[in-house]
């Protein structure tokens, strides 16, 4: 996995191990508001990248990211007047301010051997200025990333606020019957590439959760028959209990430094909430007394803690101190609700509402105020907030029928926080539980 390592200096600077990024002096381009984006969203006019093949390879991930977004629309290739490859020496803003492109994007593609150099340019057609221009120079594997890049950058430059592209997501991959479903642990880019399996689905896998540098995943794992919370290296492979708990662990997610883990512990009939520390492995208790207190979350400054509990008779959504005690329900909306996860932004919690005979996915303020349902459906659960704050994604499930008549399906959806834009991602197998990771970087 690479991971970014921006400087906001001009000139030379190490973007990512073995990704090297140029800048050149840009201009301040107009920024477009994101709900004017949602209604109207922006044209984009996105040609190949001269030189070589792996520039139209990575300019056509960066059309399906802009407009996977719903906030970019980009202009249709055969409307284009001037070529790709005059663009990239010189554009000509009359030929694209005619066919409606507020930014145009030229770059240019160099591979010698192993190696590529990628140069990018982001033009705002209207005033006939260069917003953005980098060069990046990687091995050739890491094209795709780039692209990534690329993308966010536009993102940001156009709106203002941070892209999620150059993201990983991690989930549950499923296949088999019902009654004899593998569940194995799994990685993949936000948009469904680079996909791969870290277990082997001998042991069932569950609730996958990124720590903050994404090197880490907490989940659920029954290896031994035991239900246990577990550490996974993504790049070593390796595998670790986290506590010392007799019982069954389940629901972790990392604070937001990082250094420890939340999560509930079963004994005998009742769930607590206890937070692990990474590095010393101690445990300390936050919630008591009868009732499951289970999936709880840490806001994004590590001063509370949201989590589900039906200690009140009902399940419901609680928010409480980090360090335990003074729990207040927030959720008061008609159903049961579950599996809350704070937005990075600090501004929204996500969560599942089942009722009124069906599932749905919506968002509500920490105070509880200003509930929305983005969507409803037969079977939906487990959101997760990209890196901005602006998208969710979560999996739904719907019947399906088998040879025998029987069975199910499980897939991923994304949807905008405004509740417009839901898409499917494409994954090989039935998918469920996402974790989105931060920005690589």
């Amino acid at each position: 996995m690479l991971m970014l390592n921006r400087r906001s200096a001009l000139g030379a600077a190490m973007v990512a191990p073995g990704i090297w990024a140029t800048h050149d002096a840009v201009a301040q381009s107009n920024v477009i508001d994101i709900t004017r984006a949602r209604t109207d969203p922006i044209p984009i006019a996105i040609p190949d990248m001269a030189g070589s093949s792996v520039g139209r390879d990575i300019s056509r991930v960066i059309i399906n990211n802009l407009r996977n977004s719903g906030l970019f629309r980009p202009v249709d290739r055969a409307a284009y007047i001037q070529t790709a490859e005059a663009a990239a020496a010189t554009p000509r803003f009359q030929d694209w301010r005619v066919i409606g492109a507020t930014f145009l994007t030229t770059g240019r593609v160099e591979v010698a051997g192993d190696r590529l150099r990628v140069e990018f340019r982001l033009w705002d057609v209207l005033p006939e200025q260069q917003a953005i221009g980098t060069a990046y120079n990687a091995t050739a594997g890491n094209w795709r990333q780039i692209a990534h890049i690329i993308s966010d950058d536009i993102y940001k430059r156009a709106l203002g606020e941070e892209g999620y592209f150059n993201t990983r997501v991690a989930y549950i991959a499923e296949s088999g019957p019902r009654d004899r479903r593998v569940r194995r642990l799994a990685i993949m880019d936000q948009d469904g590439e680079n996909n791969r399996f870290l277990t082997d689905g001998s042991a069932q896998a569950l609730t996958p959760r990124f720590h903050p540098n994404a090197q880490q995943i907490a989940f659920m794992s029954y290896a031994n028959n035991q239900p246990r919370v577990f550490l996974f290296n993504v790049q070593s492979g390796r595998q670790e209990v986290l506590g010392n708990f007799s019982g069954m662990t389940l629901s972790p997610r990392f604070s937001p430094d990082g250094r420890s883990v939340v999560m509930s512990a079963v004994r005998g009939g009742d769930a607590n909430i206890f937070v692990v520390d990474v590095g010393s492995r101690r445990e300390r208790q936050l919630t008591s007394g009868g009732g499951l207190d289970v999936s709880p979350c840490f806001s994004p400054d590590g001063q509370q803690i949201v989590f589900n509990s039906d200690r009140g008779g009902d399940q419901q959504l609680y928010v409480m101190s980090a360090g335990g005690g003074g729990a207040r329900r927030i959720s008061f909306g008609q159903g049961r609700y579950a599996t809350p996860v704070w937005s990075p932004r600090g501004d929204l919690i996500a969560f599942t509402r089942i009722g009124r005979g069906g599932f749905a996915i919506g968002v509500m303020r920490p105070d509880g105020s200003g509930e929305r349902i983005l969507s409803e459906g037969w079977g939906m659960e487990g959101p997760t907030f990209a890196p901005n704050g602006r998208v969710l994604m979560f999996y739904r499930e719907s019947p399906a029928r088998d040879s025998r008549g029987g069975g199910y399906s499980a897939r991923l959806s994304s949807i905008d926080i405004a509740g417009f834009n839901e898409r499917p991602i494409v994954t090989p197998t039935d998918a469920s539980d996402p974790s989105w990771s931060a920005l690589l970087s």
